[in-house]
């Protein structure tokens, strides 16, 4: 049976998905889902759903696509009459009047021991650090970004040689469990929430697709940490001798070296580096 009081759900990427895939497991249905709307995708362009839209159809959810979060949306939203509102990757700005039209307030699910890496890339900005624990956090949404009461966390070890590919599902895990634990205690009342020390707080910032390009003459640790962090998104890449750009696809960091295994030139298939700059 779903748990009680009701709440709505926000979110639109994969991590979202399966977040609210293990609510769902533990009988969390929230009242409503509200995503993004559909968008074009793949060589077609064809309009596609979102990862949780696609989950709270199949599992006969009421959903909810707003361009924005404007004030006839909100009415919409408001008209279920949720206690709470659970937010995970939901993608638009939430506005501090929706935030407060919800009794109990909105959940938010951040990958990062807050107040450590406030911001929309904690997880990469860790591996940028050489951090050797992260985390998530269960807290309170405010106004002021990741700022907000601390309701659970749970630490979480980085491994020496773990990249973004291997972290992310981690912590993207650990999260849903974290949450699903979280609210049983919150709904009945039984949490008090911790505020953040604002002045530990730290910022994880947007990175661009220029941010992944590496001299491979600099640090060699700093390259490391660069080809961990953005394994999964931009990825890393280098500029050869002779102008010739190549997108890193493995890589490996032993005796305080930085070693390059295979590329992907600009225009060709993949191969080992050794072959690569071999005159």
């Amino acid at each position: 049976m779903p748990h009680e009081p009701r709440f709505i759900f926000f979110g639109t990427p994969p991590v979202a998905a399966e977040t609210l895939r293990a609510l769902l497991a533990e009988g969390f249905v929230p009242a409503l889902v509200v995503t993004n709307p559909d968008a074009p995708k793949g060589r077609g362009l064809a309009l596609t759903p979102s990862p949780v839209k696609l989950l709270a159809s199949a599992h006969d959810i009421p959903v909810f696509t707003p361009e924005t979060l404007d004030e006839a949306a909100q009415k919409e939203i408001t008209s279920r009459a949720a206690s709470y509102a659970v937010v995970v990757a939901y993608g638009k700005i939430f506005p501090e009047s929706l935030i407060h039209a919800f009794p109990k307030g909105v959940l938010n699910v951040h990958y990062s021991l807050l107040p450590k890496y406030r911001g929309a890339t904690p997880m990469e900005t860790a591996l940028l650090q050489g951090e050797t624990e992260t985390g998530v956090t269960v807290q309170q949404m405010v106004k002021e970004l990741d700022a907000g009461d601390i309701l659970a966390q749970e630490a979480a070890p980085i491994a020496p040689e773990e990249t973004a590919r291997e972290l992310r599902p981690r912590l993207i895990a650990l999260g849903a469990k974290l949450l699903v634990e979280t609210l049983p205690h919150f709904e009945r009342g039984e949490i008090v929430p911790e505020k953040q020390d604002a002045a530990r707080a730290s910022r994880a910032r947007k990175f661009k697709k220029e941010d992944g390009r590496l001299d491979l003459s600099g640090d060699a640790r700093e390259n490391w940490n660069k080809y961990r962090a953005y394994a999964d998104t931009i990825g890393t890449h280098f500029f050869a001798a002779d102008g010739t750009r190549a997108k890193i696809k493995s890589a490996e960091f032993a005796d305080g070296e930085f070693r390059v295994l295979r590329v992907i030139p600009a225009s060709g298939s993949e191969m080992s580096y050794a072959d690569f700059v071999r005159p």
